[in-house]
């Protein structure tokens, strides 16, 4: 094969990634969590911006807070789960863009000034920053379950301001039992790719 990392690695984090359904009632600790992160934040981004912000919600009364929000079929597993992150996109994130992008300090200014230009560019780089969480969660020898079955705006209202757009709900934990629905097909590499 022309890939570098081994397969092993390749399985576990692509070819056996499915959505977790269920989950163990062992805890994701928050050095589970830091490590995640640490490994993901180095994924590419226009800019270097990370837009990208994550909400753990731990505390019971958070966690019914946000069940309430959740369609009808996410409700349960969304209880049950031993941690779920809120992940959503900072529409001000252009304010550390002279750090972040120290050799290129005025970017800030000259692209995202005006707030329609920094929704697109959020919304973009932090899905690209989530699915990095996701493959993050993966390699932690974790399960994902990415979720957008729920009502945005009243979860925006309940957990987040303004300033901050709502992405999708991940339940994150050791998969339980029957955790994984049959593996759904995938497009071939000529239905997806065009050389011109």
């Amino acid at each position: 094969m022309s890939l570098v990392l081994d397969p092993a690695a390749q399985n576990l984090l692509f070819r056996e990634a499915r959505t977790a359904n269920t989950f163990t009632d062992e805890p994701v600790t928050d050095e589970q969590v830091q490590a995640i992160y640490d490994l993901v934040k180095y994924g590419p981004t226009a800019f270097n911006q990370t837009p990208l912000r994550i909400t753990l919600v731990r505390s019971p009364e958070a966690r019914e807070r946000l069940v309430k929000h959740m369609a009808e079929g996410n409700q349960a597993k969304t209880a049950a789960a031993p941690l779920v992150a809120i992940l959503s996109a900072d529409n001000e994130f252009h304010e550390e863009l002279p750090a972040l992008l120290p050799h290129f300090p005025q970017a800030k200014d000259m692209f995202f000034a005006e707030r329609p230009a920094r929704e697109q560019s959020a919304l973009l780089n932090a899905a690209l920053q989530a699915a990095y969480f996701i493959v993050g969660v993966r390699a932690a020898g974790l399960a994902a379950g990415p979720m957008t079955g729920l009502d945005f705006a009243g979860l925006q209202k309940e957990f987040l301001d303004d300033d901050h757009t709502p992405l999708m709900v991940v339940n994150i934990g050791k998969p339980g039992e029957d955790a994984w629905f049959p593996r759904s097909p995938r497009l071939a590499f000529d239905e997806v790719v065009t050389t011109v």
